[in-house]
């Protein structure tokens, strides 16, 4: 009786090396290019506003094009937050990912799929601001 027990408990611990391999961090640059708000809500910043953008997306040294993300928000909380879903474009495959977009810090959002090589993928997405001015985010990937 004990030895099932004992293999169960073997088998368990083998894998568990086997999803730390499979865990994998990725950063990238977003050139904030194409950013475009539409006015939906009261004028001026409203909820229900739409942002909506199709940016290229960088190596971590901001120096080689890797791929694109297109995607959108609606304003939630005027001056604070945004709900937004999007899809980042990568030579091997994308990566979708949805959550709240924080105007004054950094974002965390939920990696919520994939396709080709991020087929399936889990995970986060932190989101940092480079500048001031928005033009440019640190995206941040921890891939389960």
């Amino acid at each position: 009786m004990k030895r099932p027990t004992l293999l169960l408990v073997s088998a368990v611990a083998l894998q568990l090396p086997v999803a730390a391999l499979a865990a994998e961090h990725m950063e990238f640059v977003e050139r904030a290019l194409t950013d475009a708000t539409l006015d939906l809500g009261a004028k001026g910043d409203s909820a229900g506003d739409l942002l909506t953008w199709s940016n290229p997306l960088f190596d971590a040294a901001n120096k080689t094009q890797i791929g694109s993300d297109q995607g959108y928000c609606v304003r939630i909380e005027v001056g604070k937050t945004w709900e937004c879903s999007w899809t980042n474009l990568l030579k091997d495959g994308q990566i979708t990912v949805s959550g709240v977009f924080y105007d004054d810090k950094d974002s965390l959002l939920v990696v919520t799929g994939g396709s080709g090589k991020y087929a399936g993928a889990k995970g986060t997405l932190k989101l940092h601001s480079r500048d001031p001015k928005s033009t440019a985010y640190t995206f941040t990937f921890d891939l389960l």
